[in-house]
C-alpha cells in the first residue's frame, strides 16, 4: 500500500511540474522560439530545393536556346551546300526542313522552361521574404525572451524576499528578546548574589588583607598628599 501511495505522490509531483512549466511564460517563450527556429530550418531547406529547380529550369532554357541556334545553323548550311551543288537539292530541302522542325520543338521547350523558371523564381522570392520575416521575428523574440527571463528572475527573488518578510513572526521575536533580557538580568543578579555570599564567607585574615589593599590604593595616597599640602598652607598662615 505504501509503495502505491509513494507512486501516486511522484505522479502528482510530475503533473504539477508539467502544469507549472506550461504556466511559465519564460519556458513557453523559449519553446516557441525553438519551434520557430525549426520552421526556419524547414523553410531554408525548401528554399534550397526550389532554387535548385529554378537553376535547372534556367539551364534547360539555355540548352533549348542553343539547340534552336544549332538547328537553324544546320538548315542554313544545308541550303548553302545545295546552292553550291555539293548536296542534292531535294535532300538539302528535306534535311533543312527537319532541322527547322527540331528548332521549333526546341523553341516550344524553351517557352516551357522559361515558364517553369518564372514559377520557381516567384516561389524563391516568396520563400526569401518568409525566411527574412522569420529571422526578424526570431531575433526580436529572442531579445524579448532575454528581457523577460531577467525580469522573471528579479520578480522571483523579490517574491521570495517579500514572502520571507511576510512570514516573520514579529510578536514571537519580541517575546523571545524579552525572555533573553529577563534571563540575562536574572543571571546578573545571581552572579552578584554569589559575590555577596563569597564576601560574607571570607575569613578575618582575608577581610583584613582586603581592607589593607584598599587603603594602599592610589586614592589614599592622593588624599594624604592633599592633607600634607593643606597642613603646609596652614603653617604658613600661622607664621
Amino acid at each position: 500500500m505504501g509503495f502505491f501511495k509513494r507512486l501516486f505522490k511522484i505522479g502528482q509531483a510530475e503533473a504539477n511540474a508539467a502544469v507549472n512549466m506550461l504556466e511559465d511564460p519564460v519556458k513557453m517563450t523559449e519553446q516557441g522560439i525553438r519551434d520557430m527556429k525549426g520552421k526556419l530550418d524547414e523553410s531554408i531547406k525548401a528554399l534550397a530545393e526550389v532554387k535548385a529547380l529554378a537553376i535547372r529550369a534556367k539551364n534547360d532554357a539555355n540548352k533549348y536556346r542553343n539547340k534552336m541556334a544549332e538547328y537553324e545553323n544546320k538548315a542554313i548550311a544545308l541550303i548553302k551546300r545545295a546552292e553550291k551543288g555539293t548536296v542534292d537539292q531535294a535532300d538539302a530541302d528535306r534535311l533543312a526542313t527537319s532541322a527547322l522542325d527540331e528548332k521549333e520543338q526546341a523553341a516550344q521547350s524553351l517557352q516551357t522552361a522559361l515558364q517553369t523558371q518564372k514559377t520557381y523564381d516567384a516561389q524563391v522570392a516568396k520563400l526569401d521574404h518568409t525566411i527574412d520575416r522569420l529571422r526578424a521575428h526570431i531575433s526580436k523574440w529572442e531579445n524579448e525572451a532575454k528581457t523577460l527571463k531577467a525580469r522573471a528572475k528579479v520578480s522571483k527573488a523579490t517574491k521570495t524576499v517579500n514572502k520571507q518578510l511576510a512570514n516573520i513572526d514579529a510578536d514571537g521575536t519580541v517575546a523571545m528578546l524579552e525572555r533573553m533580557k529577563e534571563k540575562v538580568e536574572q543571571d546578573e543578579a545571581l552572579a552578584e548574589s554569589y559575590a555577596d555570599i563569597a564576601f560574607e564567607n571570607q575569613s578575618i585574615d582575608e577581610e583584613i588583607d582586603s581592607v589593607l589593599e584598599e587603603s594602599t590604593g592610589g586614592g589614599s595616597e592622593a588624599l594624604a598628599a592633599l592633607k600634607a599640602k593643606l597642613s603646609g598652607v596652614d603653617k604658613a598662615i600661622e607664621k
